[in-house]
């Protein structure tokens, strides 16, 4: 008796829904958590970055709550739990300290930039009045749920951007604070990779902009 040849598996619907996103990836754009206090807090936020495309979640976490290892990260019932599974999907690096990821960030030549209220001394926007295309490679950092950002992280940041409120409450809880941030950021950055492809043009928008903040070699 002949034996059937394997028939190929089928791909998950999942896996293929992962291709299909691909191209819509925000390639070079990171949102960065500063030691958030509660973990269910860590996982909406991945939730929003995986959904709205954003390429990778960074996690400063002084307290060790988490993992360091990204694999085991997508086993934590907690993150998995909160983020209906976008934990396993998105990649996730772990630092002990501001100071650790701001270095790393750095080194790699992105600008950062911080989620934060009028602070005096620095350049402070309004969230949908700024060009976030003209920075090749972004870090997006969101403060602590009570603190807010901490000094060193606004001192080596290239603005501080707020949300615009108009009513008696003017504060967000960290989820809702990251959805909105990042689905403008999001939205720019992908209507510009769709119009320049070539990955020189926003390279040179770029550069120009670190001459004039004068912070190329920082």
């Amino acid at each position: 008796m002949t034996e059937e040849p394997d028939k190929p598996k089928r791909r998950s619907k999942v896996r293929e829904r992962a291709d299909e996103i691909k191209p819509y990836l925000c390639k070079n754009l990171i949102a960065v958590l500063e030691d958030p206090h509660d973990i269910r807090n860590i996982g909406t936020v991945i939730r929003n970055v995986n959904a709205l495309g954003v390429e990778k979640a960074y996690v400063v976490d002084p307290k060790g709550a988490l993992p360091d290892d990204w694999h085991d990260m997508r086993e934590k019932h907690s993150l998995s739990k909160t983020s209906v599974s976008a934990i396993k999907w998105s990649f996730i690096k772990r630092f002990d300290s501001t100071e650790a990821c701001l270095t790393h960030l750095e080194k790699n030549r992105f600008i950062s930039i911080v989620t934060s209220p009028h602070v005096k001394g620095m350049r402070n926007e309004v969230l949908d009045e700024v060009d976030y295309t003209i920075y090749t490679k972004l870090a997006v950092w969101f403060g602590n749920e009570a603190r807010g950002i901490s000094d060193e992280a606004v001192k080596r940041s290239a603005m501080c951007v707020s949300i615009p409120m108009f009513g008696t409450i003017e504060s967000l809880n960290l989820g809702t604070t990251s959805g909105i941030v990042l689905y403008e950021i999001t939205k720019q950055r992908r209507e510009y990779q769709k119009k320049y492809k070539w990955r020189n043009k926003r390279g040179e928008k770029s550069d120009d902009y670190l001459k004039e903040l004068d912070i190329s070699d920082r």
